[in-house]
């Protein structure tokens, strides 16, 4: 009563407006949840308070007749669906506003892009994306534009970047009614970590595949919401937590391609002590001249150094007004005494990031898509680690990774080159002294 009332601190306030406008969307229906969806991984555009609340969206509908599923697929793949597949599960593994997803057996073999042959009678997930999806998506987006910018002009905007987020809102729909993205992405993230034995993406069925059907292998395994039975079993859930944070680095700041749309339904741990990765609908990148920032930035935050947290920060494109940096800097320096070492406990990065980007709407600094999309992530992926391992320290686990890629980084003969002139005009300003 004292949010509602504006009695209590701003924080309360935002988080109570938040758990609000998260309710809101539930009841408006299926494309509002998935509008707060977008929102979710845009912290540039949304307040963070409401980012880590639309988390929590479910993007469940009431699944389509199987009878439909399998007019769609015939259409799509240009033969009937009993002569594609030896056998077709009617009720549906899942049931998503925009896609459903049911389980069939291979009829024939087939050779995947990359991997071994996947003989016939090989279990597979079917993504078919629901019949009139496209039309429906668009009467969506018509009405999300009413009420949001009805919302706009009664205040919305001191929030969130509405008619942005809109447009992030069509654009990400609209990919999602084309599953061969999804499924070009899951194959270039395979084949980025194909040599990594703990890592398992579905190989794609390109010959059962189509616009708007995605054939994949079929993943046995435990959600990370129920791996007790999984440790009961013997899986490793610490070294799998480790290796997860890890991957996720490699992701950032090797390979340039990182799945940014991380939570339980998407990750599965398999019987064989494997992280399988699932839905790359939402994928970030990092271009080779931000990996060293980002790099940078990663390695002052798990090493608690506020200052050289902001410079790097700067390079990747959130600039401090000058006039703010003293400031700026002791609060962050404070957040991370605060959240990241506190004796005795596990840094929390959540808790972090909130602040962080509350600091940043506080004193009005801009923060750039792709950063906020990072900061997202890694927040995500502590979630993941821990619901593998609960007592998990990501800074911890970052520490070693982020210490030995600066290291690499730094002797690196470009780097070297670049440095020494530096280095010699410092070495002859000492000498002069």
């Amino acid at each position: 009563m004292r949010a509602r009332f504006g009695f209590a601190p701003r924080s309360r306030r935002r988080a109570a407006f938040a758990r609000g406008t998260r309710l809101a969307l539930e009841d408006l229906g299926p494309a509002f949840v998935k509008l707060g969806q977008v929102a979710s991984v845009r912290p540039d555009l949304v307040p963070p308070e409401y980012v880590f609340e639309f988390e929590r969206l479910q993007d469940a509908c009431a699944p389509v007749p199987a009878a439909d599923i399998e007019r769609a697929v015939t259409r799509s793949l240009g033969r009937p669906l009993r002569e594609l597949y030896a056998e077709f599960d009617p009720v549906p593994v899942a049931s998503a506003s925009i896609a459903q997803v049911h389980r069939a057996t291979l009829a024939r073999p087939v050779r995947p892009v990359f991997g071994d042959m996947l003989p016939a009678g090989t279990p597979v997930a079917i993504k078919v994306v629901r019949p009139g999806a496209a039309c429906q998506i668009a009467a969506d987006i018509v009405e999300a534009r009413r009420v949001l910018g009805r919302a706009h002009r009664l205040g919305l905007a001191r929030y969130l970047d509405a008619p942005r987020l809109l447009e992030e809102f069509a654009v990400s729909l609209g990919s999602e009614l084309d599953l061969r993205t999804e499924g070009r992405v899951a194959d270039r993230f395979a084949f980025d970590f194909r040599d990594d034995p703990l890592v398992f993406v579905p190989r794609i069925v390109w010959p059962l595949s189509a616009r708007g059907v995605l054939t994949m292998e079929f993943v046995e395994g435990w959600r990370l919401t129920d791996l007790d039975d999984a440790t009961r079993r013997g899986i490793d859930a610490y070294r799998l937590a480790l290796h997860g944070a890890e991957v996720f680095m490699r992701q950032v700041l090797v390979t340039g391609r990182y799945h940014a749309d991380l939570h339980p339904a998407n990750l599965f741990v398999t019987p064989d002590s494997r992280i399988c990765y699932l839905d790359f609908g939402i994928v970030g990148t990092t271009a080779p001249a931000q990996r060293v920032a980002i790099a940078q930035v990663l390695a002052a935050t798990v090493y608690g150094d506020a200052d050289r947290a902001l410079r790097y920060s700067a390079e990747l494109g959130l600039v401090v007004p000058p006039e703010r940096e003293a400031e700026v800097r002791a609060r962050v320096e404070e957040l991370m005494a605060t959240t990241l070492r506190v004796p005795g406990q596990p840094a929390d990065i959540r808790g972090f990031a909130v602040g962080f980007l509350g600091i940043m709407a506080d004193v009005r600094v801009a923060i750039p898509a792709g950063y906020g999309l990072l900061v997202k992530a890694l927040v995500t992926v502590e979630g993941v680690a821990r619901a593998i391992y609960p007592d998990i320290d990501i800074v911890t686990a970052a520490k070693p990774f982020a210490t030995r890629l600066i290291a690499e980084e730094m002797v690196r003969p470009a780097r070297l080159a670049e440095r020494i002139p530096a280095a010699l005009r410092a070495a002859m300003a000492e000498l002069a002294r």
